[in-house]
This record gives structure tokens, sequence and C-alpha cells, in this order.
């Protein structure tokens, strides 16, 4: 085996360090999102379901992203708050899978965030009933046109069941591909007694 083979290339110590030069480099190679995340829900008798959504904040305290609360994964969310997240970036043939509890952001939060969107995602967020039936999409065109006439050239205000999550992490893994699936893994878990304490071991592939 080659040396390079034998040593594992995932450190111990801090899992956000990591998480943070992994994603940076994921940042300069992926084509398309690289702040695309798998969530995975599940109703409070425990039956899953999991969509791509998108990191929009992250560090010690948490991974941030937005939805409409009304939605599934918001209705799962706020009845069972506790979610699992996987990045899955496959230009450099590495994963990480987070898991945690989940809590809302401040207001403070999720209306800087909505400002910061382009406006036609805004009236968008405002138009849709997400994830509840739709007869046909002209329906939704028609809300979204009638919502743009509203707000006129105002600003549009951030209705009050669309906000963001913050997952924080009590356990993260990280993957890194290696030739002949010998893949290099290492799991970090949350120290009960030092809520800012980390232990990790690697495991098998």
């Amino acid at each position: 085996m080659q040396a390079e083979q034998a040593a594992s290339t995932l450190p111990a110590g801090d899992p956000f360090a990591l998480f943070d030069a992994w994603y940076a480099e994921a940042r300069g190679t992926e084509p398309n999102d690289s702040n695309a995340m798998a969530l995975a829900t599940a109703t409070p008798d425990g039956v899953p379901s999991v969509r791509m959504v998108l990191l929009k904040g992250h560090g010690p305290d948490g991974f941030v992203f937005y939805t409409n609360s009304r939605s599934r994964k918001g209705g799962e969310l706020l009845a069972n708050p506790r979610a699992a997240l996987l990045f899955h970036w496959k230009s450099l043939r590495r994963q990480i899978r987070i898991e945690g509890p989940v809590e809302q952001v401040s207001a403070a939060e999720a209306d800087a965030y909505f400002a910061s969107r382009s406006r036609d995602s805004q009236i968008g967020a405002v138009a849709s009933d997400q994830s509840a039936p739709l007869d046909q999409r002209a329906t939704f065109l028609a809300r979204y046109e009638a919502a743009s006439a509203r707000f006129g050239h105002g600003p549009v205000e951030r209705p009050a069941h669309w906000f963001g999550f913050r997952l924080r992490p009590v356990a993260l893994e990280f993957w890194q591909d290696r030739e002949h699936r010998l893949h290099d893994r290492r799991r970090f878990v949350r120290d009960a007694a030092d809520p800012g304490g980390w232990s990790s071991t690697l495991l098998y592939p």
C-alpha cells in the first residue's frame, strides 16, 4: 500500500475548521450550487423524507437554511425538530453528514436574509403555498403577478410563515474517497459535559 494511502487525511480536533476547509475547496470546484445539501426530516412517528436545500449560513452555532414553514419539511421540522444534512461534493469525492436538533432563527435574521434575495424570489415566496396541491401552473403564475402588482415598486414584506431553521450539530462525519473503496472516515460527536468540546474517531469504510 502506498504511504499516502496508509495515512488518514482527516485530522482530529475542530470539526468546524475541517468543514470550512472542505467547503472553501468545494466552492472553487463544484460547477453548480456548492452549498446544496440533502435535508432529511421525519414526522413525529418516524416517517422520513429528504430533499435538497441550500446552506445560507454556518458556524459553530449551526447550519442555517430557509423555507416556507407550511411546506412538508417545515411542518415536519416544527413537529419533530431534529434533522440530518448531507453534503456531497462529487468534484472532490467527499461527503459530510451532520445530525442534530433544529431551532428557528430569529425574526431579524430571517428579515435580513429575505431582504438579500432577488425581488422575483421574494415575490415567489409570497405567491407560493409550497408543497400544497396546484391545479395548473397558470394559477401560480397568476398569483405571482398579483403579488407583484400588490407590492409595486415598494419593499416586499417577508411572510410570517417563511423563515429559517438552524441545525445545531451533535455529530459530524467526514468521508473522503480512496482507491479500491478503502475510504477515509472520521466521526465527531459533541461532548455532553462540554458543549464546546468534541470527541472523534476514525471509522472503518
